[in-house]
């Protein structure tokens, strides 16, 4: 036996809700993927991580390679990602590269990410 359902009238309004901020642009969906591209590998977040907890949130080169156990040009290569990215500045002091966290870098992808 079948059994018939009542139809009823649902009006699209009922199940759409409306936007309450503005989406992402593509450019914006662009930018935000390549930088949660950049944090999506552990080294990465640990590199973020030493960098962050160290003093004036800034580390040289030759103290980020002990901690996370890989070879120097690997973690120069890191390092350039998450430059790219914009989460880390640059600066060279003799032969050392010293890398600093760009201020608010990390607060930008969380604002994107949550409504205001």
């Amino acid at each position: 036996m079948t059994t018939m359902l009542e139809v009823t009238d649902v009006s699209a309004a009922a199940c759409c809700a409306p936007l309450v901020r503005e989406p992402l642009t593509a450019g914006e969906a662009e930018q935000l993927a390549t930088s949660m591209k950049a944090l999506a590998d552990p080294t990465r977040l640990r590199l973020l991580s030493i960098v962050a907890a160290s003093e004036n949130a800034e580390a040289c080169v030759c103290d980020l390679i002990e901690p996370v156990g890989l070879s120097q040009p690997t973690v120069s290569h890191h390092l350039k990602v998450l430059m790219t990215a914009g989460f880390l500045e640059r600066s060279k002091r003799g032969t050392w590269a010293y890398y600093k966290l760009v201020p608010g870098a990390l607060d930008r992808i969380s604002q994107l990410l949550v409504a205001s």
